[in-house]
């Protein structure tokens, strides 16, 4: 099987590809990746040179470059999005060009093509703030962030291409995802780093703002069963049922490093914060016949430990030095 990972630089397309290599014999990967700040080729250094495996530099914005590295795929997984929600209320440009054009290139290309399966990977934060309950994939969609907006209409796309053309893709909406190989920016591998250099962290508001998490193994395992089991045309919610505050997953970071309260700073609350998130992922669990198996717990543990023994890699985050990996490694091919 010839799989595409569009972002699988990044932290969860990265992620899919380790996972993919080290469970599956039958697959050919073709890693797309346009390496912007948070696309890191050290995260694959150690399958570089696996004969299933192929890097292309290029982005999904880029109508013509797509049209070549989609032919002759039997699977696309789309990871490749700008995700920030801070960025995306600085910037939100980026955020257009990616999630909006980008989509719209990768199913014209599977269209013209006749890819026969499409996963698309967005978001919980599609629904908008979700005070009581769960969001189920009926549910109407409330962005309230640029992010959010451009995934939302990315979604869209998708799906009136289903209807419209027929064109074989997924969707799936996930809660928040955590584990190596994140770029520093985001709530755990932030706080994670600050922590373990001795700075402290910066809590919006209360930090009583509650997620959904769930562990990266798990998340890929999530998309192996619904690229092998979804039907077309469908959405499916990727959630594990674990919610909790802000505060809490801070304070459980806190112990995990060895640090106390007087590390955690409070800043003014940022725009349009959403309080809760929470997805109803039943349908998923019945159709595919998937369960998370890694608990928060464990999840973090081994995350914190994942970023106490690679700090070089976060170093070459923070440095841009990923950039000359790929100068080195891979320019000249």
């Amino acid at each position: 099987m010839k799989i595409l990972i569009t972002g699988g630089a990044g932290f969860m397309g990265s992620n899919m590809i380790h996972y993919l290599l080290r469970t599956r014999e039958d697959v050919e990967i073709v890693n797309f990746d346009n390496l912007t700040y948070a696309g890191n080729l050290t995260s694959l250094s150690d399958i570089q040179d696996d004969p299933r495996y192929t890097f292309v530099k290029g982005s999904i914005a880029d109508a013509d470059a797509v049209d070549k590295v989609v032919q002759g795929m039997d699977l696309i997984i789309n990871y490749a999005a700008e995700t920030h929600v801070d960025r995306s209320i600085l910037e939100p440009k980026a955020f257009i060009d990616t999630n909006i054009q980008g989509v719209y290139n990768l199913l014209e290309a599977v269209r013209k093509h006749e890819i026969p399966r499409m996963v698309h990977i967005s978001t919980d934060e599609v629904y908008g703030a979700v005070m009581e309950g769960e969001s189920s994939e009926e549910d109407k969609f409330e962005p309230r962030s640029p992010y959010s907006a451009s995934k939302a209409a990315g979604d869209h796309l998708c799906h009136s291409y289903a209807v419209t053309y027929g064109t074989p893709v997924i969707i799936t909406h996930s809660c928040n995802f955590y584990g190596p190989y994140q770029f520093p920016e985001k709530l755990i591998p932030l706080f994670t780093m600050n922590l373990l250099e001795g700075k402290t962290v910066p809590v919006y508001g209360d930090g009583q703002q509650i997620r959904e998490w769930i562990f990266t193994e798990d998340h890929c395992r999530a998309i192996e069963a619904i690229a092998e089991k979804g039907r077309l045309g469908e959405t499916y919610n990727i959630g594990t049922g674990y919610r909790v505050p802000n505060m809490d997953v801070t304070r459980k970071l806190l112990e995990l490093t060895g640090r106390g309260e007087d590390a955690i700073e409070y800043v003014k609350d940022r725009p349009g914060h959403d309080r809760r998130y929470a997805i109803n992922s039943t349908k998923l669990r019945t159709e595919c016949g998937w369960e998370p198996l890694t608990s928060f717990e464990e999840g973090l543990a081994k995350t914190v430990d994942w970023y106490k023994t690679n700090t070089d890699w976060v170093d070459g985050c923070r440095t841009g030095a990923y950039k000359e990996y790929y100068d080195k490694q891979y320019k000249d091919r």
